[in-house]
């Protein structure tokens, strides 16, 4: 059932219907015949590139006459290689194991009833996200995939881009003998189609929000839609009392410096007392070299003293901030058990590193902090559907209810019961502790 926003004329809900019958076609269809679609994709976006960089050109000449920043910007940004890079990971979805029909669960009962717990579709999938089109073509990827139509909302910023994207998709997924209602874009740039579409209650089963906190908390507490929240990433680096300093410097750069606009790098780096005198010259030097910033605490500031870093007084905002930026807020602490409480009260659940030698403080890490993602000796940057295996990604979701941490192809079905008789029919019940069969 929908909402007044979602009226019988609305183009959002049109499209919403479109999706929903061609989810039902989608629904059945063999692995086979679902990655025909997917190859045909990577095919034609690399034979069409030329006129998905020339839409996309347009939408950065606006984005740049904006003042838009540089690190929004190149998340617009498609070029002959990336997309080239994108199709390549189209072809990876192509290759993985279709979720759907997997058996979770299966067991026969001692009246002998098989009961079967099995993956199915969700159905429709809308994604609401901001100037990232690449997005566009990994959303569609993972949901044709998984047996599920897609409704696409990308900003404005994005508007050309992504409406060559999708023309592009269309045209290939129908090409394969699909539904080219499989995939599609919402109608209007306004935010009265974003708020239609999270009322289409009934037709949409769920959304998933990608972009800054302000899109996800929208969506979160504007919808009527089941959402799947993920979330953004204030990511921490903690450096140990024992640690491998040289390993310590290169585990935060890349953390830090490698791609800064992405919600895996990391916006904090906090280190033990112990070794704060001997790492945080390797590391200003290092991060001034990367172009970093520093806000740093009182330690950090006396650090620098002499130093080439560019270092600034830390505020309490500071901690909280993602900053997509060459921007890293810094602290030293007393305790592996200080750090733990600082990433508590701070980090955004994404993702959060320890660098150190020592097997008990690693294991206490690990057991400690609550996010999505805990890495022992490794980047922040590993956190992606891609590095772990799973070909592109919806997301990394945040909350922890069905989907936690980097989305893919299983994240993306849900399941059902397939109870299978042989002309059984139930008796009387007995009441059990916990509520019994009737409980229901």
């Amino acid at each position: 059932m929908t909402s007044d926003l979602a009226t019988a004329d609305s183009p959002v809900l049109a499209v919403a219907r479109r999706a929903r019958e061609a989810a039902a076609v989608l629904a059945p269809l063999p692995r086979r015949v679902k990655d025909a679609a997917l190859l045909a994709v990577a095919d034609a976006l690399v034979a069409r590139s030329a006129e998905i960089t020339a839409a996309n050109a347009e939408d950065v000449a606006r984005a740049r006459e904006a003042g838009t920043a540089e690190s929004v910007i190149d998340r617009l940004t498609l070029n002959d290689e990336r997309i080239a890079a994108i199709a390549s990971d189209v072809r990876d979805v192509a290759g993985l194991p279709d979720p759907v029909g997997e058996v979770v669960r299966g067991y026969t009962l001692p009246n002998g009833l098989d009961v079967r717990q099995v993956r199915v579709p969700l159905g429709v999938v809308g994604i609401i996200y901001e100037a990232r089109p690449n997005v566009t073509v990994d959303a569609a990827a993972l949901c044709l995939k998984s047996g599920n139509a897609v409704l696409l909302r990308g900003s404005a910023s994005a508007y050309r881009s992504n409406t060559a994207l999708i023309a592009v998709l269309r045209d290939a997924v129908a090409s394969a003998g699909l539904p080219a209602d499989a995939v599609q874009l919402v109608p209007g740039e306004s935010r009265d189609s974003v708020q239609e579409l999270m009322r289409a209650r009934g037709l949409v089963d769920v959304l998933i929000p990608r972009g800054g906190a302000s899109l996800i908390r929208t969506v979160v507490e504007g919808s009527t839609v089941p959402v799947i929240e993920t979330g953004t990433g204030n990511c921490h680096v903690y450096v140990d009392a024992q640690a491998d300093l040289a390993m310590a410097v290169g585990i935060l750069l890349n953390s830090k410096a490698q791609r800064v606009s992405v919600c895996n790098s990391a916006e904090t780096l906090l280190v033990h007392q112990d070794v704060a005198e001997a790492f945080l010259p390797l590391a200003l030097a290092a991060l001034a070299e990367a172009g970093v910033t520093v806000h740093g605490d009182d330690a950090v500031l006396k650090a620098a003293e002499g130093s080439p870093a560019t270092v600034v007084p830390a505020v309490e905002e500071d901690w909280e901030t993602e900053y997509l930026s060459y921007d890293l807020a810094a602290a030293v602490v007393p305790s592996l058990d200080a750090a733990v409480a600082h990433i508590r009260r701070w980090s955004s659940g994404h993702t959060e590193a320890i660098v150190t030698t020592s097997q008990a403080a690693a294991r206490r890490f690990t057991q400690l902090v609550d996010a999505t993602t805990v890495a022992v000796n490794a980047s922040t940057r590993f956190t992606d559907g891609g590095e772990f295996g799973f070909g592109a990604e919806i997301g990394i979701s945040t909350q922890k209810l069905h989907a936690r941490g980097p989305m893919g192809l299983p994240e993306l079905t849900s399941t059902k019961y397939i109870v299978t008789g042989d002309g059984h029919v139930r008796g009387e019940a007995t009441q059990t502790v916990g509520g019994g069969a009737d409980a229901g």
